[in-house]
C-alpha cells in the first residue's frame, strides 16, 4: 500500500482509508458494479462512506491504473482489479450467462482491425454478446 500512496501524491491525491476500502472491496468482490462496491464498503466495518465518494475513488483508482471497468450489459460498468483485465468477457442475451475467455483468442480481431482501420483495439475493456450454448439448444 505504500506504493498506492506514492503513486496517488505524484498525481496530487492522497491515500485516503475510503480509497484503501474501495480498492479492498473491488478485490474481494472480482467484479462490481459500483453500488456493490458501496454495499460492501458500508459492511466492511470501517464506518460509513457516501456513495459519491466511492465513485469517486473508483474514478482515482481507475486513472492510477489500479483498477479497470467491463461493460457486460447496458446498466452500470463493472469493475475489477487491473490485474484481472487478462480475460474476453462473453454475456449470454438469453440466460444473462458470463463466462471468461483468454484475451489472445481475439488476436486475430485486434490484428485486422489494425491492419484495415490503423486502430489498436483493447479487447479487454469489453464484452461479446451473444447466446450460450443452452440458450442456442432450447427450442
Amino acid at each position: 500500500m505504500s506504493d498506492l500512496g506514492e503513486r496517488l501524491r505524484a498525481r496530487g491525491k492522497r491515500l485516503t482509508t475510503q480509497r484503501e476500502r474501495v480498492l479492498a472491496a473491488v478485490g474481494r468482490l472480482g467484479h462490481a458494479t459500483p453500488d456493490e462496491v458501496a454495499d460492501a464498503v458500508a459492511t466492511d466495518g470501517g464506518g460509513a462512506v457516501p456513495v459519491s465518494t466511492v465513485y469517486r475513488s473508483l474514478d482515482a483508482l481507475q486513472e492510477l491504473g489500479l483498477i479497470a471497468h467491463t461493460h457486460v450489459d447496458h446498466r452500470s460498468p463493472s469493475y475489477h482489479l487491473a490485474e484481472h483485465a487478462t480475460h474476453l468477457h462473453l454475456v449470454c442475451r438469453g440466460c444473462g450467462w458470463v463466462g471468461e475467455l483468454p484475451l489472445d483468442v481475439a488476436d486475430e480481431l485486434v490484428a485486422r482491425v489494425d491492419d484495415r482501420l490503423g486502430f489498436a483495439a483493447d479487447v479487454g475493456h469489453a464484452a461479446v454478446h451473444g447466446l450460450c450454448r443452452t440458450c442456442r439448444e432450447d427450442p
